[in-house]
């Protein structure tokens, strides 16, 4: 009778350790929200949505596509941060989301090391640095050596976090004096070098690109070694003047609230992988100028790491600090 009763007892217990299981396996049963944290229209809401769309198609549910820009992505990080861990609120953060915003602010509303479980790398552009084609400055080396002939002179201009830390770490690493100009995005970064109130820029090619090909801006330097197809003979800044900046890009990831089970993480890693490998894909991406990535959770985390310990020098020296 004992042994009947035990058995009883423990059948509710055995059946709330089951529901969950049960529910990763079916994972998803209603839509999922994927939170961008900045206005519609920009690369990362455009990325976010072709992948909900085919998301949406591969799962049988929808996948709804959350815009909350505002605070250097702080609003949308910190929604996230606070939603269930149950793999139907997503974020698709960007690079300072998950690193340089915990150098650059007293205080944050959510800890990106701790509130947020990596899923997979999305993107990483191919930053490019970029004059405007009537400036007599032709390659990266003249850059620098006018440059050091006019210490504080010359104006870098960026639109985010990363680009304007990209600025100062150039201006470090080539032992040039030069002042940080800066916009509020890509577009005004194009604005800026197109009616020459900057003289140099870093940016992804999203903006400066079809410029770049109407002949109006010139190239000087891609910062990666990855091939650049619409730029094929384009050197890396390296190559040409010996300035090792790093692997410097702005990237976007898919995170979710810490807790979110390992299962729903990793399908839902696996699905991101196989959207962005279809061609398809890949060619919708390109053409809006994004260049997608995959990785697995665990190369997201580690990648995350890396990130973080390569910007807090920079932003100190910077003097970058928002309350």
């Amino acid at each position: 009778m004992r042994r009947v009763c035990a058995t009883l007892l423990l059948l509710p217990a055995l059946g709330l350790a089951a529901a969950p299981a049960a529910a990763q396996q079916t994972y998803p049963t209603r839509p999922i929200h994927i939170v961008v944290p900045f206005p519609a229209g920009g690369p990362s809401d455009v990325l976010t949505r072709i992948i909900a769309e085919r998301m949406s198609a591969d799962f049988g549910q929808g996948v709804v596509v959350d815009n909350r820009p505002g605070a250097n992505t702080l609003i949308g990080a910190q929604f996230v941060a606070k939603a269930e861990p149950d793999g139907y609120t997503l974020l698709m953060a960007i690079d300072s989301t998950l690193v340089m915003n915990q150098y650059l602010y007293s205080a944050l509303p959510y800890d990106p090391v701790n509130d947020f479980v990596p899923i997979s790398l999305t993107a990483k552009t191919t930053d490019l640095l970029v004059v405007n084609a009537e400036s007599d400055v032709k390659t990266a080396k003249d850059l620098i050596a006018k440059a050091k002939a006019e210490p504080g002179k010359l104006n870098c201009g960026a639109g985010t976090i990363t680009t304007k830390l990209t600025c100062v770490l150039f201006g470090q690493k080539a032992g040039i004096d030069t002042v940080l100009l800066p916009y509020n995005g890509s577009a005004e970064v194009a604005h800026g070098i197109l009616t020459k109130s900057v003289d140099f820029v870093f940016d992804g090619p999203s903006a400066v690109l079809p410029l770049i090909k109407s002949g109006d801006l010139r190239a000087l330097a891609k910062l990666d070694g990855r091939l650049f197809p619409q730029l094929p003979d384009l050197p890396t800044l390296t190559a040409v003047t010996g300035v090792e900046l790093g692997d410097v890009a702005v990237w976007l990831g898919l995170v979710a609230p810490r807790g979110t089970p390992a299962p729903i993480v990793d399908k839902l890693a696996a699905e991101v992988a196989k959207i962005l490998a279809d061609p398809q894909v890949k060619a919708r991406t390109d053409a809006a100028g994004i260049y997608p990535v995959s990785s697995t959770p665990a190369e997201f985390a580690a990648f995350i790491k890396q990130e973080a310990a390569r910007w807090p020098a920079v932003v100190k020296s910077s003097g970058m600090h928002f309350e």
